[in-house]
């Protein structure tokens, strides 16, 4: 299977060149477009001030990431998730220079260019000239935004998800797994309701007293068994 990671920042402001650091990291994992329900995420102390602008946008305080970990301290865990997958974001370029300057910040490895799928370029290649913000394009696919009051890494990522689902083929990509699902099912009842051969005849589950019970009963009950007895049904 193709695994993709769908990846989402939030930030102190807007250029890690003029002193800016991540708050917010989270990571979502598709297998072949489809979320396996294995995530990163963290809340990162940025030890600085938050831009009034940035926090207006996202909702989150300084006052709420004191004593959070910092960047360095979950660097390697994100490393580790995220491995060599290709990354998923919407304006890419934006959180690759504020990821790999909180690596470079932390002396771990950078993440290449070459390991960035950038879904805005990807919209505006299908919408050219209309307004591709991830929120637009929600909207445009009809993806609901019920649970997004504020910007949150975690919850953009799985809107990020699904967008990112549409542009790559939407319904008809859907389409295409779809017989790879339903085979997994067929083998998985298949191999629930395989018993083996059944053995013939089958094995008397009743004790020699209670055959010879029965035998009693239809010589007595049923004067020597007439009709059962010649069809051999006077035992057990």
């Amino acid at each position: 299977m193709a695994r993709e990671i769908v990846l989402d920042t939030e930030t102190t402001g807007l250029d890690p060149r003029t002193g800016h650091r991540l708050i917010e990291v989270a990571c979502l994992e598709l297998e072949d477009f489809i979320p396996t329900g294995r995530h990163f995420h963290r809340y990162i102390d940025p030890c600085r001030e938050i831009d009034p602008e940035a926090q207006a946008v996202h909702g989150i305080s300084i006052d709420f990431l004191r004593g959070k970990p910092r960047f360095e301290e979950v660097s390697d865990e994100f490393l580790e998730f995220v491995a060599d997958a290709p990354l998923i974001a919407h304006n890419a370029g934006f959180d690759r220079n504020f990821v790999n300057h909180e690596l470079g910040l932390a002396s771990r490895r950078l993440l290449p260019d070459t390991q960035w799928i950038d879904t805005l370029g990807m919209a505006q290649k299908r919408f050219p000239g209309m307004y591709n913000s991830l929120d637009a394009l929600c909207k445009r696919f009809k993806i609901s935004l019920a649970e997004r009051e504020k910007h949150g890494a975690l919850i953009d990522c799985r809107l990020l998800a699904a967008v990112y689902l549409e542009l790559s083929g939407g319904k008809e990509r859907g389409l295409d797994l779809a017989p790879k699902v339903v085979a997994v099912a067929a083998l998985q009842v298949a191999q629930r309701n395989s018993y083996g051969a059944r053995p013939r005849p089958l094995a008397p589950r009743s004790t020699e007293t209670e055959r010879a019970a029965h035998a009693d009963f239809i010589k007595t009950a049923l004067k020597g068994g007439g009709l059962w007895a010649e069809l051999g049904l006077d035992e057990a």
